[in-house]
């Protein structure tokens, strides 16, 4: 797909000149250097965890290299060592919302494509032998058309691996920290996956629950290891 605008805001895209330009093959530009700017990317030292940047924690809630919430999800035996690790992008800041919106909500599927070239870096670095998108309920895949895990890992160039199955309606965001957790199993396993590495693709993480849900039950379905990719840090 050859693109000369941005897909954000429809401003004509520049090529840059240069001698790099001209001797090497430069990745496809998809969102101007004024939209780009306005995503927060995460730099620094983050939590080992769920990759939230350690230095917009306060002291006391953080504990050496995890952030609190982080260390309760471990201290809690059902869920410890269920999600290996998170990786995230940027920052949910009120651009990353509008974008998301946008994108999900409002049916711009092309925007895929300016996620997926953040992530696509970050991809390349993380071992995995299944790349799984976090499933919608039927319902909510109804409304929107597309699930946008599944939109991410097909714009970032692999195939979806359909293990399992949402068997849970309620909208998470709408539940408080507490009920997330403990919530019932949200998703049931289509068969077993033993000795893979799995890492799942989710837009936002916030608390963790969903990841954590889906986690779980590839564990206990023979998963030897599951990380998760999200665009947003929220």
């Amino acid at each position: 797909m050859i693109i000369n605008y941005c897909l954000v805001c429809f401003a004509e895209i520049i090529p840059q000149i240069g001698w790099t330009a001209l001797f090497s093959k430069e990745e496809e530009v998809t969102v101007c250097w004024s939209c780009r700017e306005k995503f927060s990317i995460i730099v620094g030292e983050t939590c080992r965890t769920c990759d939230r940047p350690l230095e917009q924690i306060e002291p006391q809630f953080k504990l050496h290299d995890q952030c609190l919430d982080c260390v309760r999800w471990e201290e809690d035996p059902h869920w410890a060592e269920t999600l290996e690790k998170n990786y995230s992008i940027v920052m949910y800041n009120d651009f990353a919302k509008e974008v998301m919106a946008q994108f999900k909500y409002r049916g711009d599927y092309v925007l895929g494509h300016v996620f997926a070239s953040f992530m696509k870096k970050k991809l390349a670095a993380i071992p995995f032998d299944k790349i799984v998108p976090i499933p919608l309920s039927a319902e909510r895949l109804y409304e929107r058309g597309f699930n946008q895990s599944e939109a991410f890992i097909r714009a970032c160039g692999f195939e979806p691996s359909d293990l399992f199955t949402r068997i849970h309606t309620e909208k998470q965001s709408k539940k408080s920290r507490s009920e997330r957790i403990h919530l019932e199993q949200v998703f049931r396993i289509k068969e077993p996956i033993p000795n893979q590495n799995i890492l799942l693709i989710d837009d936002i993480y916030t608390t963790g629950s969903t990841l954590r849900h889906a986690a779980k039950c590839l564990k206990e379905a023979g998963a030897d290891s599951v990380s998760s990719l999200t665009f947003a840090r929220g």
